[in-house]
């Protein structure tokens, strides 16, 4: 246990070596930042609603807090919508969401797995199918369920559309591959044509086969290189209807090549989500204006017949690809469905997303204040000393009372702490985590929590030695038994109403409950990997094992009794 313990501790350490992570990100109150308000204007002055307002806030939050720990906030204030990022300048809070950016309907000229692969497993050009009916390759990964798309019941013809979802299968050395479709066509699935790599094609060129046709030289060269992470330019910005794109799907397990916008979000007129009467599925009903109307009927009937993925019609939202579906028929009268394995959290997401692809108000800068980090370092310096006072303040009682064994509690709580840095370096540096006082609180409150579980674990202890019932070494295994089981059930029940109270609260309340909830696991990883095992070795050295009264187990120290030596009388005869 020690061991592996060792192997943790260092191997956080290397990654945090590798990767320059020596310190941790600070928040808007230790590290200063920027706070932006917004003011929405409506046409004739009118007071917005509060449905839009909501909205409004659930894109911008998404925007600028995608991991949700990153210490950012966007709230409501009366009719404003009042934002708060750390270590931001007012520019570029400005640049990030003062952009309204737009739904774009784009067809799909080129689409690429993004985990590099071997040539044979890539998208192939249409222009060398395989022969109808081949075999997938074995070990192929399984394609995410599709969905349809297909007109709104009405007097126009039938027209209908399939959503594509690319998979990166196993490399196969002489196999085949290509995207796998899967979903509903008047009952039964579609599969896309397949395709070999070009005989010709370099084996270690993870674009073999991938067809660029037509495509600006400048968009091909980006869409090489794109590795579809959180950093990539480009995503969450407004993108160019006029030129060609380079974008990744919002799971970022594809990356596509996209024409000019079609259809701009704007000529949606609505979407909705509900449940088809027939089948009983969730679907997402849209409705296009006059001109959006005779724009996606266009596209759609142009991009039919194309060879795939050019038949592939992409939704892009905020530079990110939300669907690419497959186009078999015309879908004029400007209302379309879309079908398939929906859920309806995810018809209802689907909905919002095409519906507020822009943000459902107009809004206008009109305020932005950078905000001071010299207050919260002062107040970081409090937070510190009040943890410093209170670790000290464990260290002494539990010297005083467990003498030896207490230098057990000192070690588990350096091992903690450990453990605390390394965690909250590294979740800054990956997942933009950034400390603020709350975190901190979070943080000096768990130095409590760690001292519980090693002092329920010593009085167990302690318990089985009274009265010379058991060794040391024996009432160290037996004491565990019984004290790990109390220990887990507090540290469950300390994690659940972190969590809890995580996802029902925002601002600091959230940043406390996400530090307890951290600190609550490092307990269970120190009690486990260091506390128990350590003191199993302890429980070897004549020191403790023989009970000197420095270690802490001495008879006077855990209230053994001396025996008492009972004496009767003999009554004398006469």
């Amino acid at each position: 246990m020690l061991l592996a313990l060792l192997v943790l501790i260092l191997a956080m350490g290397g990654t945090m070596l590798l990767q320059k992570a020596f310190l941790p990100k600070f928040g808007l109150d230790l590290a200063g930042g920027t706070t932006l308000t917004l003011s929405p204007q409506t046409a004739g002055g009118k007071v917005p609603s509060q449905e839009s307002l909501d909205q409004a806030v659930n894109i911008i939050r998404q925007r600028v807090n995608g991991t949700g720990i990153s210490d950012a906030e966007v709230a409501k204030s009366g009719d404003n919508i009042v934002i708060a990022i750390p270590g931001a300048g007012a520019q570029q809070v400005s640049d990030l969401v003062g952009t309204t950016a737009e739904l774009r309907f784009r067809q799909v000229l080129a689409v690429a797995p993004v985990v590099p692969a071997a040539p044979s497993a890539l998208p192939t050009s249409p222009a060398t199918p395989a022969p109808s009916g081949s075999a997938p390759p074995s070990g192929k990964a399984t394609p995410k369920p599709g969905s349809t798309a297909e007109p709104a019941p009405s007097g126009t013809p039938a027209g209908r559309a399939l959503s594509s979802a690319l998979t990166a299968p196993t490399p196969a050395p002489s196999a085949s591959a290509s995207p796998e479709k899967s979903g509903k066509s008047d009952g039964k699935a579609t599969p896309a044509p397949t395709g070999s790599a070009p005989p010709s094609a370099a084996p270690d060129d993870p674009m073999a086969g991938v067809d660029l046709t037509g495509v600006d030289p400048a968009v091909a060269e980006q869409f090489k290189k794109l590795a579809c992470t959180k950093k990539d330019a480009g995503r969450g910005v407004q993108d160019d209807p006029n030129k060609q794109l380079a974008a990744c799907s919002d799971d970022n397990t594809a990356k596509y090549v996209l024409d000019k916008a079609a259809v701009k979000g704007t000529e949606v007129g609505g979407a909705s989500a509900g449940v088809d009467s027939t089948t009983g599925e969730w679907i997402v009903q849209v409705n296009f204006k006059s001109q959006g109307a005779s724009q996606f009927a266009k596209i759609t009937g142009q991009i039919t017949s194309a060879p795939q993925p050019r038949n592939q019609l992409a939704m892009v939202l905020d530079g990110v690809v939300i669907s690419a579906p497959v186009i078999e028929e015309p879908i004029p009268g400007g209302q379309a469905r879309i079908s398939g394995s929906f859920t309806q959290p995810t018809a209802t997401a689907l909905a919002d997303q095409l519906k507020y692809g822009a943000l459902p108000l107009k809004f206008i800068q009109s305020s932005a204040e950078e905000v001071s980090s010299i207050l919260g370092a002062d107040q970081l310096r409090g937070g510190l000393l009040a943890g410093g006072i209170g670790l000290i303040l464990v260290v002494i009682y539990s010297l005083l009372y467990y003498r030896g064994l207490g230098l057990v509690a000192v070690a588990s709580l350096l091992v903690a702490t450990i453990l605390t840095y390394q965690a909250v370096a590294l979740l800054g540096h990956n997942a933009n985590f950034r400390l603020s006082l709350a975190h901190i609180i979070g943080l000096v409150v768990s130095i409590g929590i760690t001292a519980d579980s090693f002092i329920v674990y010593f009085e167990r202890m302690r318990d089985e030695m009274k009265e010379g019932r058991r060794s040391l070494r024996v009432a160290v295994e037996v004491a565990w038994v019984r004290a790990r089981r109390t220990i887990l059930i507090a540290d469950a029940v300390m994690f659940i109403a972190a969590v809890v109270l995580y996802f029902l609260a925002v601002g600091g309340v959230a940043g406390f409950a996400f530090a307890m909830g951290l600190t609550t696991l490092i307990d269970i990883v120190v009690v486990f990997l260091f506390t128990k095992p350590f003191v199993a070795l302890l429980a070897k050295l004549p020191f403790f094992a023989k009970g000197h009264p420095l270690s802490g187990l001495d008879a006077e120290r855990m209230g053994r009794e001396a025996p008492v030596v009972r004496t009767t009388t003999v009554p004398q005869e006469g």
